[in-house]
């Protein structure tokens, strides 16, 4: 089984930049990408189930992986939300798979962005996690246009083990991440 192409990149040149720019003492100092979550809320699935199941046959379509649902955790009557009531899908990546989808996601998808300038490099939480917001599932390259009856949107967290927001920008940088340019 071959590994991934941006797995490989990682190995070979992105932990020696890496220990360059930071002066790691130790290789396993180095951050890395340890997993990907895909999470799409659905608020129309309290009155259409259909629309939470198409959700998650996109989700499953564009991860490689099936979703699990998310259920709504407390009861809010203004929304007509009921407790355990499926509100949302998620999905967690790792390893090749994480690879592949991050290769997908730089490569394919977010070129097709309509107007796409860059993504925010606003997004990191202060702990190393940088979340990336799409409006438009389809950017991705395995959703048919023809049938889409609704567009939906998802949020794309990246977690590293990265200890600083300035060490997960530079590590998702090398991996290609096309961060907007900022103004000097």
């Amino acid at each position: 089984m071959a590994e991934a192409r941006l797995y490989t990149q990682y190995k070979d040149e992105i932990i020696s930049k890496m220990e360059e720019d930071f002066g790691y003492d130790n290789i396993m100092a180095v951050p890395k990408l340890q997993k990907i979550v895909i999470n799409s809320g659905v608020g129309e699935a309290t009155e259409n189930e259909k629309v939470l199941e198409t959700v998650t046959e996109n989700l499953a379509k564009i991860s490689g992986q099936k979703p699990i649902q998310t259920k709504a955790t407390k009861s809010i009557s203004n929304f007509k939300l009921r407790e355990g009531v499926p509100v949302g899908c998620k999905v967690t990546l790792r390893k090749k798979i994480m690879y592949e989808f991050l290769d997908r996601l730089i490569n394919l998808a977010l070129p097709r962005e309509r107007d796409f300038q860059g993504v925010p490099d606003k997004s990191f939480d202060g702990r190393g996690n940088y979340t990336l917001g799409i409006k438009e599932h389809t950017i991705f390259p395995e959703i048919n246009t023809d049938n889409v009856d609704k567009v939906h949107g998802m949020d794309i967290t990246f977690v590293t083990s990265a200890e600083t927001d300035e060490e997960a920008y530079a590590l998702l940088k090398h991996f290609g991440m096309p961060f907007v340019k900022r103004n000097q």
